[in-house]
């Protein structure tokens, strides 16, 4: 009897060890110039959840990344995007609600982040489904400092070491707030980045995405995988 109840307790305890969800929650992004995995931050979780929402139901699947500038972002999400005209100026299309600034001063605008756009408001509120991925470029101590200046905000100096190491654009830190990065596939980014478009930063070629979330079981697996 003793050694059945020592068996059933182990049963419960190995079921329940595999029943844990995983720590961090994963997106698929894919595109005609690859794919990339991305993990949303625990930190800034109203972002989190909404992208997951938005993802789930399909929203972004179909739209575009309509804006897209070298060594500085590419951005996507904009609803109005699907099937667009060439030639049609795209960034205003939204879905009716923004999500509040989530500011963490541990995430930064570092070269593979992803992060939320949005308009002018002055509580800096993120637009409800647009977003960029940041490539960016390394700088220099120098170009670093006047950065600094310009901001009047100190950069600790293991943000700096990212930004000599692996870049990012550290001027859009406190304006705009970062809730994820790209853990695979960061090419796909630097390969978007460079593509020909036209005055309005638009791509010559429509590059449309589709978003997947990770299951639980995929997601776990990132976490392995990443030692998280």
């Amino acid at each position: 009897m003793k050694k059945l109840f020592t068996l059933f307790i182990l049963l419960i305890t190995v079921t329940a060890a595999f029943a844990k969800p995983p720590k961090n929650q994963y997106l698929r992004i894919k595109t005609s110039y690859g794919e990339c995995i991305i993990r949303l931050y625990n930190e800034t979780p109203q972002h989190r959840d909404n992208f997951i929402k938005l993802a789930k139901k399909g929203f972004y699947n179909g739209t575009l990344f309509h804006r897209v500038i070298q060594d500085f972002m590419i951005q996507g999400g904009d609803p109005d995007s699907k099937n667009a005209k060439p030639n049609v100026e795209l960034g205003n299309g939204d879905v009716g609600y923004t999500i509040p600034a989530e500011f963490r001063d541990s995430l930064f605008h570092k070269k593979g982040v992803l992060a939320a756009a949005r308009d002018d408001n002055p509580k800096k509120a993120s637009s409800g489904c647009q977003f960029y991925i940041v490539q960016g470029k390394r700088l220099t101590d120098s170009m670093i400092n006047k950065q600094e200046k310009r901001s009047g905000r100190k950069i600790p100096e293991w943000q700096r070491q990212y930004y000599r190491t692996v870049g990012g654009v550290p001027h859009l830190d406190g304006n705009y707030t970062v809730y994820g990065e790209v853990v695979a596939g960061l090419d796909m980014v630097d390969l978007i980045a460079a593509v020909k478009k036209d005055a309005n930063d638009r791509p010559l070629v429509d590059v449309p995405m589709t978003v997947e979330v990770l299951s639980k079981k995929e997601c776990k697996q990132m976490d392995k995988l990443l030692e998280l």
